[in-house]
């Protein structure tokens, strides 16, 4: 059942609330999810309920995205606001320091809340920020051409399209291997999370400068990539494993850029793998 939680973030501006949508389940240790660019919570459907049989799972639309109310006016949806803007959002919810996986996006901004103290584990399925200058405006050409598309789409048109199998791969087959696996209301869901996020365009526009450059040192990582990714190449992981050298870098096979759709017990199992590797905090 989703609920709505606020926070008080730090920003340029001074302190704004943020208010965001979440879905939680579980119990154990904190493990938050996060979704990509365009995406929502539902994102991680597939994996949540093996996942939440040992953790206390927490699934967040990001600002701006899903159910999310977008930032305050003026409020960057750059990595220096929204990282913190989590981990103040996991304090509203009485949590210190979760096991953190994201895509994407979600993979990156994962990443960020290691690097700043606000994990205990990381796993980031094709995490942006280890592209080339060239891969970078691929992927946000493809990413604004579906955001026009969904935008275009009639309803009753999606609502058809969804139905058969090769409209499930027109609509989705750039972000999954398997598109046709998906089911219509997920498929309708996701195009319309993506016509309506009301943070697209300014994440976009934060992200194009974005390159992940620091170590994560000191707590588990795990960069996971598809080999049938299509919007992020998995040479990205290569990179990214240079620059966390002790991170582990783990292969998706048949999987793509939402691997979570694709094949949910292999994602589960690595996110799994990542989060018993972690030292408890009062043990740290």
């Amino acid at each position: 059942m989703t609920a709505t939680v606020s926070s008080t973030i730090d920003s340029p501006l001074g302190p704004r609330t943020a208010t965001v949508a979440y879905e939680r389940q579980g119990a154990g240790e904190p493990l938050l999810l996060l979704h990509g660019i365009g995406h929502h919570l539902q994102a991680w459907h597939p994996v949540t309920d093996i996942l939440a049989a040992q953790y206390d799972v927490i699934a967040v639309d990001l600002p701006g995205f899903g159910a999310s109310e977008p930032l305050p006016e003026g409020v960057p949806y750059d990595l220096d606001t929204v990282a913190p803007a989590l981990g103040a959002l996991c304090a509203a919810l009485g949590v210190e320091r979760p096991h953190v996986a994201g895509n994407s996006l979600g993979g990156l901004l994962a990443l960020e809340m290691g690097r700043i103290g606000l994990a205990r584990s990381v796993t980031a399925l094709s995490p942006a920020g280890f592209w080339t200058e060239g891969e970078r405006r691929y992927a946000f050409a493809t990413l604004l051409a579906m955001r026009a598309g969904a935008r275009a789409l009639p309803r009753p048109l999606l609502d058809r399209l969804s139905q058969a199998p090769a409209g499930r791969a027109a609509l989705t087959g750039t972000i999954y291997a398997r598109p046709a696996r998906r089911s219509p209301d997920a498929v309708v869901a996701e195009t319309l999370a993506l016509r309506d996020a009301t943070g697209f365009e300014k994440t976009l526009a934060a992200g194009g400068s974005v390159r992940f450059t620091a170590d994560v040192p000191g707590l588990p990582v795990t960069i996971a990539w598809g080999t049938r990714d299509r919007l992020l190449p998995r040479r990205q992981g290569v990179r990214a494993k240079h620059t966390l050298p002790g991170a582990r870098l783990v292969r998706l096979p048949g999987c793509g850029h939402v691997p979570m759709g694709d094949d949910p017990a292999l994602v589960a199992r690595v996110v799994l793998d990542t989060a018993r590797g972690a030292v408890a905090p009062a043990a740290a």
